[in-house]
């Protein structure tokens, strides 16, 4: 549907930000092709359903809504640039239409994520059919209007979203696991410079699902399904030391790579056949790969909570192992079918951490899908985590320094070496 207005936003150029437009997004579409670009994920966040202990405190939560008269501050730091940039806020588990009263694109204090306060002079409104508010139907996405912008690989942008009403039942999307610091402040601050004092610090990102640049033909996208070793348990709040944050540190500074954006899809507690915290990897494929703009290439490194929460009897393992090979497969297939290359990566141990059990049924499955993965071909190519990390002299357990404690996690060290696992050529 066309729009029945087209509106153009022109601010001044200042060292900080380049000029920002609002732009008719058909238009934006249509001039695409004849300029040789397209639009690419460059950032992502699995929604969620928020749990109840990750909702927003109060007085932010209600009896049956949530974020009513809000001020919801969030930080993003993308990975490919673009000149030209839109925002996907997602409803994906919303009982009830989300009203966006209005949203501002700004540049973060400093640079860095978790920044309360922005640059003076760098917010720009972001227009959905070229109005400030917009509802987000039940179960849905909303894609903003472009927005140009001269965006820079890594740089970090913050998102500023006021919901006058907000959400008329607690069914809220979100990504509990941001490792990044956002801000909640009652009332209508989304023209604020700084949110402190008065406002509410949480480590989670809400409502936000993509970020998409609109950059060069040759960009791409890698996209990553993974559980908490992904989402970057025992990683540094604010420092983007995840490992797919680390690869990604790696591709930029080599010209053959640079323009390859990462992405992100992984989730705490996520499992590959069955639904835990999200929905397993089966049904969220199509979703969180398949229909991710620019996606050329997958890295599938999830299976350990399906092994870690299957019984640990030989019936019960022996069957988590042969339903994770058939999974494996219908992944490659139908990422296949979308001319998308499979990677997989080896599980990594877990020797001491509760899912270990004194009999080793779990450690057997464990070895018995990584030998799979290494040796019956199914995947494009292999990325060997577990040799990465594991210790030489227990090959049951991760190396103590790369560790934080559970011997399930890594630390952002360890997070580095499966970084510097993947090899670059494979992504270019």
């Amino acid at each position: 549907m066309q729009p029945t207005r087209r509106t153009a936003i022109v601010a001044t150029t200042t060292t900080a930000l380049s000029a920002l437009v609002a732009t008719n997004p058909a238009r934006a579409e249509g001039s695409s092709a004849a300029t040789g670009t397209h639009w690419v994920n460059t950032w992502t966040a699995m929604p969620q359903l928020t749990e109840p202990a990750n909702l927003p405190p109060a007085p932010f939560t209600g009896t049956a809504s949530v974020l009513a008269d809000t001020t919801l501050r969030q930080t993003l730091r993308v990975t490919t640039g673009g000149r030209r940039l839109r925002l996907r806020f997602s409803n994906a588990y919303g009982n009830t239409p989300l009203p966006l009263t209005a949203v501002t694109l700004a540049l973060p204090q400093g640079g860095k994520a978790g920044a309360s306060a922005i640059v003076p002079g760098s917010g720009r409104p972001v227009t959905f059919a070229g109005r400030r508010s917009a509802t987000v139907p039940v179960g849905a996405q909303l894609v903003s209007d472009p927005v140009d912008l001269d965006l820079r690989p890594a740089s970090v942008v913050t998102v500023t979203t006021y919901l006058a009403t907000g959400q008329p039942s607690l069914a809220l999307t979100s990504h509990p696991g941001s490792r990044t610091t956002s801000y909640l402040r009652a009332g209508d601050h989304a023209e604020a410079q700084d949110l402190l004092p008065g406002a509410t610090p949480v480590d989670h990102w809400y409502l936000l699902s993509d970020v998409e640049v609109l950059a060069p033909r040759a960009t791409t996208a890698v996209a990553i399904l993974g559980d908490s070793l992904t989402d970057g348990r025992g990683s540094t709040t604010n420092a983007n030391d995840r490992w797919p944050d680390q690869l990604y540190d790696r591709l930029r500074a080599h010209p053959a790579t640079a323009s390859v954006a990462i992405l992100n899809q992984a989730a705490g507690g996520n499992r590959v056949l069955n639904d835990g915290l999200g929905p397993n990897v089966l049904a969220r494929l199509d979703r969180d790969v398949l229909s991710r703009s620019g996606v050329t290439r997958l890295i599938v490194f999830e299976g350990v909570n399906d092994i870690g929460t299957a019984d640990a009897t030989p019936a019960a393992q022996h069957q988590v192992t042969e339903d994770l090979l058939a999974a494996y497969g219908q992944i490659v297939v139908r990422a296949h079918a979308q001319g998308i290359r499979v990677f997989g990566a080896t599980l990594l141990p877990f020797g001491g951490n509760t899912y270990d059990d004194s009999a080793g049924e779990r450690e057997s499955s464990r070895r018995a899908v990584n030998s799979w993965i290494r040796g019956a071909g199914c995947f494009d190519a292999v990325l060997d985590f577990d040799r990465a990390v594991r210790d030489p002299a227990d090959p049951r357990r991760l190396l103590p320094d790369l560790q934080v404690g559970d011997w399930l996690h890594l630390n952002p060290a360890g997070y580095g070496v499966l970084a510097a696992t993947v090899p670059a050529g494979l992504l270019r």
